[in-house]
C-alpha cells in the first residue's frame, strides 16, 4: 500500500466546510470569486446533512502523490452506518503494474484483503485460512503519520451530519462562488472554502457532488467525488474470514497492510 503521508486534521476542517449551489440562471452575471448569499448559506448549512437523510453513495477517491504515483478508492458509503467498501488501485506511470486490493472501513477499522500471497504468507505464520486482515485505522493516533489510504476514508466517512449547521457561518467566513462547471455529465456549482479547498455542488438538487482539499506539507490534492445518493447496505467481513494484523505483523508489513 501508499507509504505514509503527513498527518492531516481532517475531522475539524471538515465541519463548516461545505457549500451548495445555484441555478444557471442566478449564475448569469455573477462575479467568480464573491461571497455566498444569505439563500446559499441556508442550503449549504443543510448538506453535510442531506449526505444523512440519503443513507449513502457511490464514490471515488484520488490522490497523486510522490513521482508519477495515483491512489484511487472506487466503492461505496454508508453514511448513517460509518461503513465503507472500495477497490484501492494504486497506479504508476514507469510500468510497474497496479497493486489492487479489497478494502472494508468504519472510523476505527480497515480490512485489506485480496492481497496476493495473503493466504501462503498466514499459513506459513501459522494463521488462519483468512481472506481480511484487519488493523486500527492510522489517523488520530501518536504513532507517526497516517496511511493515505486512511486519511481518504476519514474525509469521506466526515461527509455527513446528523443536523444542520447554522447559516450564520457561512455568510462572513471566506466561502466564495466559484462558478459552474460539468463534472461526470452533473452540471455542478463551484465554491471555494477557507484553506485553498474547493466543493461542487448537484445545480440539480443541491447534493455534494465532489469535494477537493489539499494535504497538508504533502503538495498534492486529495478529491473525493459523490454520485448516486441513496440507502446502501455494507456487510463487513465475517470474522472466520478475519485475522488481526497486529496477531501478524511480519505479514502485515510484507503485504504493505
Amino acid at each position: 500500500m501508499p507509504p505514509r503521508v503527513v498527518r492531516l486534521v481532517v475531522a475539524a476542517a471538515l465541519g463548516l466546510a461545505l457549500m451548495t449551489g445555484c441555478t444557471a440562471d442566478d449564475a448569469a452575471g455573477r462575479p467568480i470569486g464573491g461571497g455566498v448569499t444569505e439563500a446559499e448559506a441556508q442550503q449549504l448549512a443543510a448538506l453535510l446533512q442531506r449526505n444523512q437523510q440519503r443513507g449513502g453513495a457511490d464514490f471515488v477517491a484520488t490522490a497523486p502523490y510522490g513521482e508519477g504515483r495515483l491512489l484511487t478508492l472506487t466503492g461505496s458509503v454508508d453514511f448513517r452506518e460509518g461503513v465503507g467498501r472500495a477497490q484501492a488501485v494504486t497506479s504508476f506511470d514507469d510500468g510497474r503494474p497496479e497493486d489492487t486490493r479489497t478494502l472494508f472501513f468504519t472510523p476505527e477499522d480497515v480490512w485489506v484483503g485480496d492481497v496476493p500471497g495473503m493466504a501462503k504468507a498466514l499459513a506459513a505464520a501459522g494463521g488462519p485460512a483468512a481472506g481480511y486482515l484487519r488493523r486500527p485505522v492510522t489517523t488520530g493516533t501518536e504513532d507517526g503519520v497516517p496511511l493515505l489510504v486512511d486519511v481518504l476514508t476519514e474525509v469521506l466517512l466526515n461527509l455527513t451530519a446528523r443536523a444542520a449547521d447554522d447559516p450564520r457561518s457561512f455568510l462572513d467566513g471566506g466561502y466564495t462562488w466559484q462558478g459552474q462547471r460539468s463534472i461526470d455529465s452533473r452540471l455542478t456549482t463551484l465554491f471555494g472554502l477557507p484553506g485553498g479547498r474547493t466543493v461542487a455542488v448537484s445545480s440539480s438538487d443541491d447534493l455534494l457532488t465532489q469535494f477537493v482539499t489539499t494535504v497538508a506539507q504533502g503538495g498534492f490534492d486529495v478529491t473525493i467525488t459523490l454520485s448516486d445518493h441513496g440507502m446502501r447496505r455494507i456487510d463487513l467481513p465475517a470474522d472466520d474470514q478475519t485475522a488481526e494484523a497486529a496477531a501478524y505483523p511480519e505479514v502485515a508489513a510484507a503485504l504493505g497492510i
